[in-house]
């Protein structure tokens, strides 16, 4: 009922409907009746005006039967309003109970008129709804001392917040309305990153009571703040908001002031009594200020070794590059954690070297081992052991989430042979935490991730100097070289033994062939299917960089079905189809001694065909082979025009347009591997004299 209420719905709850009746006569599915043991039952009623409300803010399953009979009674019935007034003989406090979705234990999430807002992930807001995001680098608003300049930070938060301000009434939105809820209800996004290096560089250990209270400080001042510039706020909401403001404020009570700088300490409380007075005088201008972004890419463009809230993922860590390679990436704070830590600049220098060449702190010369957590990262380094424990993770969440507006988008490292019983506590006690929104990720559960603590050193040859990214070489990648998407083409029909079929060949601006289509048989059949799969993988190997040559010399002379003779005089025989495209090909866009190398019949008249210094053969010539001599025989000689020899022809037979060569579809021989000739019927070897069966 208080749920219903919400949306002002209003039901009513029915106890023991049965009348302290335990049994009931009910049909027996058979035509007659049965009496039957029943239970008391409870029910909820929603009538009159509520019966709309309920169909528009709730519902039931659109493909049920309820639904349509819900739709069609409001739609024929009229309805009277519901008083949301009742009356009551007595009233008893039921407390609070903690539940996942709509209460949680510190309640820090999103109220507007009495409406509890809770969704999911970084961004908890009201559906259709657009947010604008920033993030502080914060090591960048670090002084001299290494410690946080709150002069500037707040400063900072000013200036991005007046500016994310502007960018909500000059944005343009992908709907009308979300547009009108941006403009109503002006959610921002205002968050830091590079939080883990400047905890390390502080010398705190990320899982630590230190670590997060300086975190829990710096995460008030910086929404406390935002408020106190979100002034001139909405009337209708002062009230429900100024109670968020009050809880996000009780927390700061709950930080020790003894692990946090004195003037960081003071400029949280400051921040929230001055956003509650400001609220009061003003109203709050906007709903959401904060969040927690990923800074995933854009952690890189700002300078950060660590992103959004995250520790850093490893001292020494590999990221894989989209288009191949790798970058080998050195945290560049630890010098400054040692020095903090009142290390020498030789001793300083001795650690470097060794994390530079075991790629972990673990094991470095003059390192204590009270030291060791302040370096402690997300996964475990390829030669450590130690790791920020997954409980780690969701208690700095803890430590930070009261003081934000939304949620945090963070990940919970746990490493690849964690148990099913440990995600399950780290889902438990981010709930008892009060967290909107936890994410599992367990080292190594997907085939490939983008960061990772170790290499192939089969591959990858790395030398670098710690604080520089340097890129690494890996194995050749090939990479796609589309066509334009106008093209020119050439289309050939051909026929092999009576099998019709056509081949079109796409090309590239310099003549090469970047794609073939080939169209035989009727669509949808065999024949179709597989030409078309053949020729899609013929194209995209094309497209990627396999010459023509390689391909030609793999699928020429492929022998199967069907095969015989064509109507091109250039392949007056196909062994199949496949040999036929491929020869074609050779004959379209490889040179001649390529051509002829794979029994292509060239023309002495074709491009490419004479060889320089040589004459062409003159029209009407006959070809040296073919001049019958005395007895009939060829004679190696034939007509001539104006003294032009046509030597070259008999020098290279060929060169000749036969329309058959006896040695086009032999095969080899079994015995010793020679092109065999035919032989009347069948074949013979000239190497060692075998035959394939005839005398």
């Amino acid at each position: 009922q208080l749920l219903l209420l919400q949306f002002g719905i209003k039901g009513k709850i029915y106890e023991n409907r049965r009348g302290g009746h335990t049994t009931a006569v009910m049909p027996d599915g058979k035509g007659g009746t049965k009496t039957y043991d029943v239970k008391e039952m409870h029910s909820l009623r929603i009538s009159r005006n509520s019966r709309l409300l309920f169909e528009r803010w709730i519902g039931f399953h659109p493909a049920s039967e309820k639904a349509g009979r819900l739709h069609e009674l409001n739609a024929t019935v009229a309805a009277y309003n519901d008083s949301l007034t009742d009356g009551f003989e007595s009233l008893e406090r039921l407390g609070e109970e903690e539940v996942f979705d709509l209460t949680e234990p510190r309640t820090h999430h999103f109220v507007a008129g009495g409406l509890l807002v809770h969704n999911c992930s970084e961004y908890m807001f009201l559906d259709d709804s657009a947010c604008n995001l920033a993030s502080l680098n914060l090591m960048k608003l670090t002084n001299d001392q290494g410690e946080l300049d709150v002069a500037a930070y707040k400063r900072a938060i000013e200036t991005t917040i007046l500016a994310q301000e502007i960018i909500v009434d000059n944005a343009s939105y992908p709907t009308a309305r979300i547009a009108r809820n941006s403009h109503d209800y002006r959610p921002l996004g205002l968050g830091y990153a590079n939080l883990g290096a400047l905890l390390m560089s502080r010398g705190l250990a990320y899982d630590s009571d230190a670590g997060r209270d300086y975190a829990g400080a710096i995460t008030a001042v910086l929404t406390g703040h935002a408020y106190v510039e979100s002034f001139n706020g909405y009337e209708k909401n002062r009230e429900p908001f100024l109670r968020v403001i009050k809880k996000h404020g009780s927390h700061v009570a709950k930080i020790e002031a003894a692990h946090v700088p004195l003037d960081l300490y003071q400029a949280a409380r400051d921040a929230w009594n001055e956003a509650y007075t400001m609220g009061e005088k003003h109203g709050i201008r906007n709903a959401q200020a904060t969040v927690i972004a990923p800074t995933g890419t854009i952690a890189f463009m700002m300078d950060c070794d660590t992103t959004g809230i995250e520790p850093d993922i490893a001292l020494v860590k590999y990221k894989r590059l989209v288009g191949g390679g790798m970058l080998k990436i050195v945290n560049q704070t630890v010098p400054k954690a040692l020095s903090r830590l009142g290390y020498s600049e030789q001793k300083v220098k001795e650690v470097l070297e060794y994390i530079d060449e075991n790629e972990t702190i673990e094991g470095a010369p003059h390192l204590g081992d009270a030291h060791l957590s302040v370096f402690d990262c997300a996964f475990k380094p390829l030669r450590g052991s130690r790791s920020i424990p997954y409980m780690g993770h969701v208690k700095m969440m803890g430590a930070t989430q009261p003081f934000i507006s939304g949620a945090i988008s963070k990940t919970v490292n746990v490493p690849s042979d964690v148990t099913v019983d440990e995600i399950m506590e780290a889902y438990l006690q981010s709930w008892k935490l009060g967290l909107k929104a936890v994410a599992i990720y367990r080292d190594g559960c997907k085939r490939s991730q983008p960061l990772s603590t170790s290499k192939d050193s089969s591959k990858v040859k790395i030398e670098a100097a710690p604080g520089v990214g340097v890129a690494v070489e890996t194995p050749a990648r090939a990479v796609r070289r589309r066509l334009p998407d106008e093209r020119r083409a050439i289309t050939h029909k051909f026929s092999i033994a009576g099998h019709d079929g056509y081949v079109t060949v796409g090309m590239y601006e310099d003549g090469q062939p970047g794609e073939i289509f080939l169209v035989m048989a009727k669509e949808g059949s065999v024949v179709s299917g597989l030409m078309d799969c053949f020729a899609t993988a013929v194209s995209m190997a094309l497209q990627y960089g396999v010459p023509l040559q390689v391909l030609v010399d793999k699928f020429s002379h492929v022998r199967f079905e069907p095969s015989g003779f064509t109507n091109n005089p250039e392949i007056p025989i196909a062994k199949s189809i496949v040999d036929y495209i491929f020869r074609w090909l050779a004959s379209k866009f490889l040179a001649r001694d390529q051509q002829v190398a794979i029994g292509v019949h060239v023309k002495e008249d074709a491009p490419g065909a004479t060889d320089p210094g040589r004459a062409p053969v003159p029209n009407g010539a006959l070809p040296v082979s073919l001049v019958p001599g005395p007895g009939g025989a060829p004679s190696g000689r034939g007509p001539s025009s104006g003294g032009s020899s046509v030597g070259a022809a008999a020098a290279d037979p060929s060169r000749a347009p036969f329309a058959f060569r006896p040695d086009e579809d032999a095969p080899p021989c079994p015995d010793c591997g020679s092109i065999m000739v035919r032989n009347a019927a069948c074949y013979k070897c000239l190497n060692c004299g075998a035959t394939s069966g005839c005398s």
